[in-house]
C-alpha cells in the first residue's frame, strides 16, 4: 500500500491552533491517548495491524518543509515562535504502543508530551480508516459509489434542494482515503453550489493545495487538559480555565468556543459577557441541535449580545438534509455554519467506521468528557467520571448565576 500521510500539514487546523497555545502555555504537560473502535462488528486482521504499524512508521519519518512552514506562518494567528518550533518537530514512533490486545484486534495508545501526542490523533485515525477499507473491501467499488454520491450531493446543492449557507469539510479523521477526501474537496471548491457556500476544509494540506480556507479552532482535549490536567483545579470550572488561556493566546482572533466538554449548561456559567463578546461564535458537537441553539441564542440575549452578530457552528454527525433543516430553523436568528465530516469524506455503499482517539490521562491524572448526550466519553476510571459529575452538579445546584 502506498504511503497514506505524505505531509505533516495533513492534519486538522485545530491541532495547530491548540498546538501553539500548548507550546506557549503548557509545554510540560504530558498526556496519554487511547484508540477505540465503536463498531462492535468490526475486526482488524493481523495483516491490517502490520500495515497500520508500517504506515505510522512512515508518518513518523516526515518533517515540515520550508514552504509548508511559510504557509503556516501566513495564517494570521500563527506566530513565528511556534512555526520555528515546528521546524524542529517530528513525530516519534517511540510514543506509540500498537498491538492486537483489544476485542477489535487493534489497540493503539500514545504517551508523551501533549505537544507531541495531540498531533498524532488525526493522522493515526486517517491511517486506520484507509488501511481498513482498502484491505477489507473492493476499494475501487467503494470509490465508484463515493464518486456517484458526491456528484449527487453537488447536483442537489446546485438546484438549491439543500440549503447550507456556509459549510466546511471536516472529514480527515474518518475519510475513506486520501484520494476520496481530495476528490470531495476539489470538486466542492470548484462546483456551482447554488445558494450554499463551501468555505474550506479542516485538512490544512488540502486547504493549501486548493487555495481555500483552513478551518478549525479547539477540540475537547483543550478544555479537558487545561481544566483537569492541573490537579489544583476544580474540574467543574474546566471551561473557565480553557477560555481564559485561549484568550490569553489569541485575543479576539481564532474564536469559536466548543461548548459540550462538561455539558453546555455548565459552559454557559463561564461564557460571560467578556467571552461572549470576544469569541465570534460557538460550536455544537452533541445533543439536540435545536435545544442547544435556542439555549445559546437565549444566553446571548440575556447578556445583551445580538445573536445575529454571532455564528452557531454545527458539527455533530451531519448530512446535508439535517444541515438544511437546522439552517431553516436558525438562519433568521444568527449566523449559521456547518462542519461536515464523514458524510462528505466517507459516504459509500458500506457503513463507515466509528473510531475515535481520545485523551485519557493528563499529567498522570484521569480526564473525562461529559457531553450533552451519553456515550461519547472514554475515561478509563469510572470513579473519576462520577467525581466529575458530582463536581459539575454541585456547581450547577449551588452557584448563583450572573449574566455579566
Amino acid at each position: 500500500m502506498e504511503q497514506i500521510i505524505n505531509s505533516l500539514l495533513e492534519n486538522d487546523l485545530y491541532k495547530f491552533s491548540m498546538g501553539q497555545a500548548i507550546y506557549h502555555q503548557f509545554p510540560s504537560y504530558k498526556t496519554t491517548w487511547t484508540f477505540k473502535c465503536r463498531n462492535t462488528d468490526v475486526h482488524f486482521t493481523p495483516e491490517m495491524l502490520e500495515e497500520i504499524k508500517r504506515q505510522i512508521r512512515l508518518y513518523c519519518q516526515l518533517s515540515f518543509k520550508e514552504d509548508e512552514l511559510e504557509y503556516l506562518h501566513s495564517i494570521r494567528w500563527l506566530k513565528g515562535s511556534y512555526v520555528d518550533f515546528l521546524r524542529l518537530w517530528k513525530p516519534r514512533y517511540e510514543d506509540f504502543e500498537i498491538s492486537d490486545d483489544d476485542e477489535c484486534g487493534l489497540k493503539i495508545e500514545t504517551r508523551g508530551t501533549w505537544l507531541n501526542t495531540s498531533m498524532y490523533e488525526v493522522p493515526t485515525l486517517a491511517i486506520v480508516n484507509e488501511v481498513y477499507f482498502r484491505m477489507q473491501y473492493d476499494y475501487e467499488q467503494l470509490m465508484e459509489s463515493f464518486r456517484e454520491r458526491l456528484q449527487e450531493k453537488i447536483d442537489r446543492l446546485s438546484k438549491n434542494e439543500y440549503m447550507l449557507a456556509t459549510f466546511s469539510e471536516f472529514g480527515l479523521r474518518r475519510r475513506l482515503s486520501a484520494e476520496a477526501q481530495e476528490l470531495a474537496v476539489s470538486h466542492l471548491a470548484k462546483a456551482y453550489l447554488g445558494n450554499s457556500n463551501f468555505l474550506g476544509t479542516s485538512n490544512v494540506y488540502l486547504a493549501r493545495k486548493y487555495e481555500i480556507k483552513p478551518v478549525g479552532t479547539m477540540a475537547h482535549e483543550w478544555i479537558m487538559c487545561t481544566g483537569q490536567g492541573d490537579h489544583r483545579h476544580n474540574p467543574a470550572y474546566s471551561n473557565y480555565y480553557a477560555l481564559r488561556a485561549w484568550v490569553d493566546e489569541y485575543g479576539v482572533l481564532n474564536g469559536t468556543a466548543l461548548t459540550d466538554t462538561i455539558t453546555t449548561d455548565c459552559f454557559l456559567r463561564d461564557f460571560d459577557l467578556t467571552y461572549a463578546t470576544l469569541f465570534t461564535g460557538v460550536r455544537h458537537d452533541s445533543g439536540d441541535p435545536y435545544v442547544w441553539g435556542d439555549k445559546i441564542i437565549e444566553h446571548y440575549r440575556k447578556l445583551g449580545v445580538d445573536p445575529k452578530n454571532k455564528t452557531l457552528l454545527f458539527s455533530d454527525s451531519l448530512n446535508f438534509e439535517k444541515a438544511t433543516t437546522i439552517y431553516e430553523y436558525f438562519h433568521n436568528e444568527c449566523n449559521v455554519a456547518f462542519g461536515i465530516g464523514t458524510y462528505i469524506a466517507n459516504d459509500t455503499c458500506v457503513k463507515p467506521l466509528n473510531i475515535v482517539m481520545k485523551v485519557t490521562l493528563c499529567n498522570g491524572q484521569d480526564v473525562a468528557k461529559l457531553s450533552d448526550v451519553e456515550g461519547k466519553g472514554m475515561c478509563k476510571n469510572e470513579k473519576y467520571v462520577h467525581y466529575l459529575k458530582r463536581s459539575v452538579s454541585w456547581r450547577m445546584e449551588n452557584e448563583v448565576i450572573k449574566y455579566v
